[in-house]
């Protein structure tokens, strides 16, 4: 046939030597619905098992159902496999499976591949009965071609409909054999993937889906030579493998918390469906509430009740919670709040990352609200955060807040077993007699922190208001209450300040540059730094994970270094941009937050892409900003 022909792929030897490489990234991509997000994930867990360093990040297209073929529409998965940890998505793409040709425009424009990245192509459309699917097919391949990229047309469709009838339904299984015969995977581990994700649905579906990954491992067997070899890790741990908000929802059981109530909303939404899944086994409950404000007030009141609970939201819902998060404050309730950032404002980009929430996380409220603020920077610390939260939130009366992002919430990674512990766990409620000389809010003027009386404590029984109030929790507004109940609230934090330790420094302990950031940059932010290292550049990198208290020694430790600079996703001015100058310009969030703080001149660079940081985006910044002279 002409495609094959044409393909420089089909007939040739079937098998060629497997290239050993240290890492390798690949990306399936395709319209919504075909399975690709699946297909990506078990090969990513196929690879960690094998004990490879894997990171995946989710392609998800803006709108839920996009036309098919779009430019926009891509939906897919990238897996980033690697002989040793893997804490981000690399940079461009090795390797790309592409359901039509129409998807990849968009992952093109996202610089997400190089000259020389391989595309595997489904060539049905060559054939398509519309001219006009015909002719966009061919100019996408002249573009493509042009850009670098070696596209090889295969008809994955037809050979799949040799093993299923309706191909759309099954495509992704023969696409994962594929993967996974080109990687050297393991294909007993696949078989037992595919009969752990399809578990649910029976052995005939397992065995269906078994059949169509062989098909596939058989079919680049036949016409793909193309071989790599991705040596795993050295290593002894017992390793779990989830996504970010699969971790969250596992540390919100190992922390002992029986409830969580939220209402769906991108990107946090599946960690309620894992919990829905696996609560009750632990005695747990998901209560899906009408809206944002019912669960947080829903969850307000199971702590009221004495057991700590949690809710779950993205930046819309946390906009609507802001009133009742104050009041947690103002009645000084535990209460653990896990925001999976995604873009903004408004609606923004519900199915894109960003780190749009820190301010609004700490200053949302009205008045004084001081709170506890966290932020994951690993999948692994989605699963620990949430218990170091209850335990906060309970040592100090308030609400804290544990950041998470659409990075860390549908990326999978491999991390070391947890062991559990009796120790995070709350202890029993004690519901022995209260003593009445001791008010409910019996404010320890050194620390700020009081005993909490709670319902079913005989003598303890007071009035909780939202107003302020007395030590007695009686409404009062004389100017000397007000004050100190501010006092006191505020008082937590410094007291929790004073038991923080100082960041570690990624580096030399001073230099020319200093890169500081937060949150899933982490991974990001040490490959770079470790490249310009390599270079000869003075660099060195801190990431903050207490951003309310911040942790102590920052400015002693920045002015060890001449430039310091923030490395973030969310919204930052451009030094020359049009109207800006030395005296006014936006900074990136945490830079604004550390200035305030620190009084130190801090510079940042940061995009509102809606995409994770690469490595070579942030080393490409370090080396401008101490070769090139700018800024």
């Amino acid at each position: 046939m002409a495609h094959e022909a044409k393909s420089g792929v089909l007939g040739l030897p079937p098998r060629v030597a497997a290239t050993r490489c240290d890492e390798h990234t690949v990306e399936i991509v395709s319209d919504s619905g075909e399975g690709a997000q699946k297909a990506g994930q078990a090969y990513g867990a196929i690879s960690a098992k094998m004990g490879n360093g894997v990171w995946t990040v989710e392609i998800i297209p803006a709108e839920i159902k996009p036309p098919a073929r779009s430019r926009a529409g891509a939906s897919g998965i990238r897996v980033r496999v690697g002989s040793q940890a893997m804490t981000n998505m690399g940079d461009e793409a090795d390797l790309v499976v592409a359901l039509n040709e129409q998807v990849l425009y968009g992952r093109v424009q996202q610089a997400a591949y190089r000259r020389g990245t391989v595309v595997l192509l489904e060539n049905r459309w060559a054939s398509d009965p519309q001219e006009a699917v015909r002719v966009q097919y061919a100019e996408a391949l002249e573009f493509f071609r042009a850009q670098g990229l070696v596209v090889h047309e295969l008809p994955l469709e037809e050979a799949c409909k040799k093993v299923a009838p309706d191909p759309r339904v099954g495509k992704n299984m023969f696409v994962l054999g594929m993967l996974c015969s080109i990687a050297s995977r393991d294909r007993q581990k696949a078989h037992e993937e595919i009969a752990f994700v399809f578990g649910k649905k029976g052995k005939e579906t397992i065995a269906r889906n078994q059949g169509l990954f062989d098909a596939g491992w058989q079919f680049a067997e036949e016409h793909v030579p193309l071989r790599v070899e991705i040596p795993p890790l050295p290593t002894t741990d017992r390793l779990v493998v989830m996504n970010g908000n699969q971790a969250t929802g596992l540390g919100i059981m190992a922390a002992g918390m029986e409830l969580v109530a939220m209402y769906p909303i991108t990107p946090a939404t599946s960690a309620s469906h894992y919990l829905a899944g696996a609560f009750q086994k632990v005695g747990g409950q998901v209560h899906q509430a009408e809206d944002e404000i019912a669960a947080i007030g829903f969850a307000i009141g199971a702590s009221f009740a004495g057991k700590t609970a949690c809710t779950i939201t993205s930046g819309p819902g946390l906009a609507l919670k802001t009133e009742f998060l104050g009041y947690a404050v103002m009645a000084e309730l535990p209460l653990v709040v896990v925001v999976v950032q995604r873009g903004g404002p408004s609606t923004g980009l519900p199915t894109k990352v960003e780190q749009g929430d820190l301010l609004a996380v700490l200053f949302g409220e009205p008045g004084d609200a001081p709170k506890i603020v966290i932020a994951a920077a690993t999948i692994e610390e989605c699963f620990h955060l949430p218990i170091t939260a209850r335990r906060l939130a309970e040592a100090f009366r308030g609400p804290v807040i544990v950041l998470t992002d659409a990075n860390l919430a549908t990326g999978v990674a491999p991390f070391s077993r947890p062991e559990p512990k009796a120790e995070w766990l709350a202890p029993p409620l004690d519901l022995s007699p209260w003593d009445r000389k001791v008010p409910p809010y019996d404010w320890d003027e050194a620390t700020g922190l009081s005993p909490r009386p709670i319902p079913g404590q005989r003598g303890g029984e007071h009035v909780v208001t939202g107003l302020a109030h007395t030590r007695e929790s009686k409404v009062a507004y004389d100017p000397e209450s007000n004050q100190q109940g501010c006092t006191m609230r505020s008082r937590k934090l410094a007291m929790l300040r004073g038991t923080l330790t100082t960041p570690e420094i990624d580096g030399e302990p001073s230099g020319d540059l200093l890169v500081v950031g937060w949150g899933s940059t982490l991974g990001a932010i040490h490959e770079a730094v470790v490249r310009a290292r390599q270079d000869g550049l003075s660099v060195s990198a801190l990431h903050v994970r207490f951003l309310s208290p911040l942790e102590p020694g920052l400015r002693e430790i920045f002015l060890r270094f001449k430039k310091v600079m923030t490395i973030e996703i969310n919204y930052s001015d451009e030094p020359d941009a049009p109207g800006i100058g030395p005296e006014y310009r936006r900074r990136a969030q945490l830079a604004t937050l550390l200035r305030s703080e620190t009084l130190v001149d801090i510079d940042c660079w940061s995009n509102v892409h809606g995409q994770p940081l690469r490595p070579g985006q942030i080393h490409a910044e370090i080396t401008r900003r101490l070769k090139g002279g700018i800024r």
